[in-house]
């Protein structure tokens, strides 16, 4: 079987960059209109845009106001009258020693990675029951299992999202609606820029990973374009983590 989108709308939530903009591509490479947001980059919407060939279009969102994500979520439907795939890729890395944070700075995070992916779920799941058929993808992370020192709330955040995903496969497969995550390791996006100055800082990292690579953002939009394709259809509720072998967890 193909994997083929063609008729078929998707949502990808900070797709301008990373692996948001590169799910972006390959869903309109295999036929879907794709509705995508970004936050502050304008110019690497506008630039990823240019190479699309099916319908589709982008808009910004703070994920942070609930207002923002039901405005943009109806958009999406009224243009296309339907959404079959969410992936809820947003989300922000930030520094904080758990006792240093700033309240600010834990909710911030906490709003942007794991509240603004249930928003847009909420929004979203009424209109894939009414079509009987759903495809809802949460970008987490390996951190969610493994913990990160210093990035607490990041961690927290991503372990929310694995919870979230087992919670909604479980309420939402009587509707034909399938959930799932995808756990990136290490990958070699922008976010990651100022941390992979330090050489000896990716060395280490190399030496942890058995396939000896950092990910690509590709590398990570196949599993979950595999994921939010009827090749998948029998898999729900599963965290799918990809990182190269670096850390092993089911």
């Amino acid at each position: 079987m193909n994997i083929d989108f063609t008729g078929k709308t998707a949502i990808v939530t900070g797709g301008s960059r990373g692996i948001g903009a590169a799910c972006v591509a390959l869903l309109d490479k295999a036929g879907a209109n794709v509705a995508f947001t970004y936050n502050a980059n304008k110019r690497a919407a506008d630039s990823l845009s240019d190479k699309l060939r099916n319908e589709h279009f982008y808009e910004k969102v703070d994920l942070r106001e609930e207002h923002e994500i039901k405005h943009f979520v109806k958009e999406t439907f009224d243009r296309f009258r339907r959404i079959d795939i969410l992936i809820n890729n947003a989300g922000i890395w930030t520094f904080g020693k758990s006792d240093d944070m700033s309240l600010k700075t834990w909710e911030d995070l906490i709003k942007v990675n794991l509240t603004g992916s249930f928003l847009f779920a909420k929004y979203i799941i009424p209109l894939m029951k009414e079509q009987n058929y759903g495809r809802i993808i949460n970008v987490t992370s390996t951190a969610a299992i493994r913990g990160e020192a210093f990035h607490s709330h990041y961690a927290a955040s991503k372990g929310g999202l694995n919870s979230f995903t087992k919670s909604l496969a479980v309420e939402l497969a009587p509707f034909g609606i399938t959930v799932n995550s995808v756990a990136p390791g290490w990958v070699d996006t922008d976010m990651n820029n100022e941390v992979f100055k330090d050489k000896d800082f990716v060395d280490k990292i190399l030496q942890d990973i058995p396939t000896n690579r950092i990910a690509t953002a590709e590398d990570i939009a196949y599993p979950i374009l595999f994921l939010a394709s009827d090749v998948a259809r029998h898999i729900n509720g599963e965290i799918m983590n990809v990182n190269g072998g670096a850390v092993l967890c089911g």
